[in-house]
């Protein structure tokens, strides 16, 4: 999952941030990412079309004041398969897309190597 400097922020001071997409038919999937104080690792939960990842309170808060990039982890599942987690700020794109707007994105590490 990727967050904008704004969700990033949101999720800092009140511990989530969620959102929901919407299908034709009516349907819908929901979202959300969570800092727990609780939480020693990332984890990923699934149920009724909606995906929680929950993270460690001490790693968000670190994450999201300093210049890191992202909060990986791994989580085994029942059938002993691992489901790679990984929540990353999101970057502006190096390339100009027509009708988007990027302004909450983070600035791009290498923007200043390459010119649109």
């Amino acid at each position: 999952m990727r967050l904008t400097r704004g969700e990033v922020e949101t999720l800092r001071e009140n511990g989530v941030v969620a959102a929901i997409t919407g299908f034709p038919g009516g349907r819908s999937f929901q979202y959300r990412v969570e800092s727990s104080p609780a939480s020693v690792k990332p984890a990923a939960f699934f149920s009724d079309n909606a995906l929680a990842v929950r993270l460690p309170e001490t790693a968000v808060l670190a994450w999201a004041t300093t210049d890191q990039v992202s909060l990986p982890g791994e989580q085994v599942l029942d059938d002993g398969d691992t489901l790679q987690i990984l929540v990353e700020k999101d970057f502006a794109c190096l390339t100009q897309r027509e009708g988007e707007d990027e302004s909450d994105m983070y600035p791009h590490p290498e923007a200043d190597k390459y010119s649109c």
